[in-house]
């Protein structure tokens, strides 16, 4: 009788210890799912609002974002997304990506966006969520100033060495069908960005650059690194730039709203005349 009490005082602790590690299981798993459901419903605005900043993608291009002879960061997208960043209440943060892998490096949430003279396209757009337009954009050559007259005309860069950005709108004029009687004979060469084209054509290994014409008007001229360069008289692809957030993120219209006051009430316009490129906004 003593031995089976003390079998069933043994089984009775055993329940007891069973039913606890059960609650705590179920309270848990209560928990994760909780965490989980509460993740899901978490928009991309509050994520980033949460967070408390806007992690901004970005290559180093005049005029939109460079340093200056401080070594600050600077440019009309520096100046532009500080203005949108305090009206969303949030910290902007410029982080420099290599320009080919812009899109998994957005959709990774190692940045928020992509900010960088991004020109609108439809593959673009079905891949993320682009804001409206709010610059007007083209390509053009830049060569030294003696070859810009042969090089407005179809044929001057056959043989020659062009270059351009990787994944680029330049690269993609380059490659066009609709342009090979100006690119079809030349010979093509990608680099990491914009910047570097500027540079293999101003140390004459390269022949031509296409790059963006905000960039030309914004680096070219007298008393800048680049005065024996020009813009050759031809440009190519129209195009207007955009901010690229994840697909289907809700941030891409609170930011639109953020662009619409911003144009209203002059801010954007003062900015873009700042750096020359007040002509080149969307009205």
């Amino acid at each position: 009788m003593k031995n089976l009490k003390k079998i069933l005082a043994v089984l009775l602790a055993v329940a007891i210890i069973g039913a606890v590690v059960a609650g705590c299981a179920k309270k848990a798993a209560d928990n994760n799912e909780t965490t989980d459901i509460n993740t899901a419903q978490a928009s991309d605005l509050e994520y980033i609002k949460n967070k408390g900043e806007l992690v901004i993608g970005i290559t180093y291009f005049e005029p939109m974002d460079y340093l200056d002879d401080k070594g600050e960061l600077t440019g009309f997208e520096v100046e532009f997304g500080k203005a949108v960043c305090e009206k969303l209440g949030v910290t902007p943060k410029f982080q420099e990506i290599s320009w080919d892998a812009k899109e998994t490096e957005l959709s990774a949430k190692n940045i928020d966006c992509i900010w960088n003279g991004l020109t609108i396209t439809p593959e673009r757009q079905e891949a993320m969520s682009i804001s409206n337009p709010y610059m007007n954009n083209k390509q053009v050559i830049i060569c030294k100033k003696e070859n810009a007259e042969a090089f407005a005309k179809a044929g001057g860069l056959d043989g020659k060495t062009v270059v351009a950005e990787k994944e680029s709108a330049g690269e993609e004029a380059i490659q066009s069908e609709d342009y090979k009687d100006f690119f079809g004979k030349a010979n093509y060469t990608p680099v990491e960005a914009m910047k570097n084209a500027l540079m293999e054509v101003k140390a004459g290994t390269a022949d031509a650059a296409v790059i963006d014409y905000v960039t030309g008007i914004g680096s070219l001229g007298e008393g800048s690194d680049y005065a024996d360069l020009a813009i050759v008289e031809k440009s190519f692809a129209d195009e207007q730039y955009g901010i690229a957030f994840r697909k289907d993120s809700d941030t891409t219209a609170e930011v639109n709203k953020i662009i619409d006051e911003l144009k209203a009430d002059g801010t954007l316009q003062k900015i873009a005349d700042k750096y020359n490129l007040g002509e080149q906004l969307v009205k």
